[in-house]
C-alpha cells in the first residue's frame, strides 16, 4: 500500500546501485533513467543497468545525449587519457578532466520532466559526501536548489532524494553488505574494457572501499 513512487538515475555504478538498494522499497522505486551522453563506458554501463533493473524488478530507459556528448571536453567522452588512482592527490585536475557541462542539474530535469508527466513523488541520485567535497553539484545544497526549482518548473513537484549525502566510499560499501546490495552488479570503471581496469579514479577509490571493508570477494570479481 505504498502511495509512493520514485524514480532514480542509475548509472550502475557504486552510489545508483546502493541508493536504490537502500531505497527500493520504501520509495517504490521503479523507474531507472540510464544516460547515454557518449561516455567511454556508455555501453558497460547500461548493461550493468540493466541487470541491476532485472535485479530489483524496474522498468528502465536509456536516455541519448548525442549534443551532450559533443559539447563535453572532458576525459570520460573525449579522447583524453582519464586521470588515474594515482592522480587522486590533486583532486581539482582530475576533477576538471572528469566534469561534464551541468551533468547533474541535466539529469536531474529529465527526470523532472517524466516524474511530472507520470506521477513520480522523488527522484533518487547517488550524489555522495566524497563527490561533495569535489563536485558542487553532489552537495545538499545543490539537491534544496532544484528542489526549490521544481516548485516552479513541474506541477508535482517531485523531491530529489540522495541517500548517500553524508556518506564516503568506505561507508557506502559498508551500508552496502550490510543490506545485502548485490555489489557483484555494480559497473564504477571510466573506461570501455570489460572488466574494470582496477587504475581510474573511479575504480581506485571503490577498490580502496572494498578493502577497508575486507570485502575481498568483490575484489576477485570486479577487478580479477
Amino acid at each position: 500500500n505504498n502511495m509512493n513512487k520514485s524514480i532514480i538515475l542509475l548509472s550502475g555504478g557504486l552510489d545508483s546501485l546502493v541508493s536504490l538498494g537502500l531505497k527500493k522499497e520504501e520509495l517504490n522505486v521503479s523507474l531507472a533513467l540510464t544516460f547515454d551522453y557518449g561516455q567511454k563506458s556508455a555501453e558497460q554501463e547500461i548493461e550493468a543497468s540493466a541487470k541491476i533493473c532485472e535485479y530489483y524488478k524496474l522498468e528502465q530507459k536509456i536516455i541519448k545525449l548525442d549534443w551532450l556528448k559533443n559539447i563535453t571536453q572532458t576525459s570520460l567522452v573525449s579522447d583524453k587519457d582519464i586521470p588515474t588512482g594515482n592522480e587522486l592527490d590533486n583532486p581539482e585536475n582530475s576533477a576538471k578532466s572528469v566534469w561534464v557541462p551541468n551533468r547533474n542539474g541535466l539529469f536531474l530535469n529529465i527526470a523532472g520532466s517524466f516524474a511530472d508527466s507520470y506521477g513520480y513523488n522523488f527522484i533518487l541520485i547517488g550524489a555522495n559526501k566524497e563527490e561533495g567535497q569535489t563536485f558542487p553539484d553532489n552537495t545538499q545544497e545543490f539537491i534544496n536548489a532544484i528542489n526549490k526549482e521544481f516548485e516552479f518548473s513541474t506541477q508535482k513537484s517531485p523531491k530529489v532524494v540522495a541517500p548517500l549525502i553524508n556518506s564516503d566510499k568506505n561507508d557506502i560499501v559498508m551500508l552496502a553488505l550490510q543490506h545485502g546490495v548485490p555489489l557483484e552488479l555494480t559497473r564504477s570503471c571510466y573506461q570501455g574494457g570489460a572488466k574494470h581496469c582496477g587504475i581510474c579514479e573511479s575504480c581506485s577509490r571503490l577498490k580502496h572501499a572494498l578493502e577497508a571493508n575486507h570485502a575481498d570477494e568483490y575484489i576477485k570479481v570486479l577487478f580479477e
